[in-house]
């Protein structure tokens, strides 16, 4: 069975950086399931993947434009500490739940301390970042009707459950 549109596929994989740094993988987990065409992976990965089939292997090479985007400066701002209400200590690396422009939530990440200013970054941490997949597919399934509705695969290993 072919990947495409209200399929279950399974897969296996390692995500690295352009300097083979190891971002992410699947190794010693179930495999990773999703639901193609459900935008449930970043569109480079999802294309690369299209007409494939369980047992094959690939190495998919995604530019930001078609994984997390192309990083933003626009999305880096300084505020005051003391709009950190509520906490004791901030730390580079700290993620917290902020308001966006769309009156959605985004996570920023503060990336710099100096004083009382505190530097966030909204970008996500990929983006300006190309990544390589190394990928094997395990199944390829039809989605229940269930996974249609709901927009994404049910089960161990889904995407829902990372």
């Amino acid at each position: 069975m072919q990947i495409g549109s209200n399929k279950v596929v399974s897969i296996e994989y390692t995500l690295t950086d352009e300097d083979g740094r190891v971002i992410d993988q699947s190794s010693g987990q179930a495999p990773f399931a999703y639901l193609h065409g459900a935008r449930n992976i970043i569109p480079g990965l999802e294309q690369a993947l299209e007409g494939k089939q369980a047992g094959d292997e690939l190495t998919v090479k995604v530019a930001p434009e078609q994984a997390y985007g192309p990083r933003d400066d626009g999305l880096v701002h300084t505020l005051n500490r003391s709009q950190f209400q509520g906490v004791d200590e901030l730390e580079v690396g700290m993620q917290f739940h902020a308001g966006g422009d769309n009156g959605g939530m985004q996570v920023v990440t503060i990336t710099a301390i100096d004083g009382d200013n505190v530097v966030i970054d909204a970008n996500h941490p990929l983006a300006g970042v190309t990544l390589n997949f190394q990928v094997k597919i395990h199944d390829v399934r039809d989605a229940t009707p269930e996974e249609m509705d709901h927009g994404h695969a049910h089960g161990i290993g889904a995407a829902n459950d990372h």
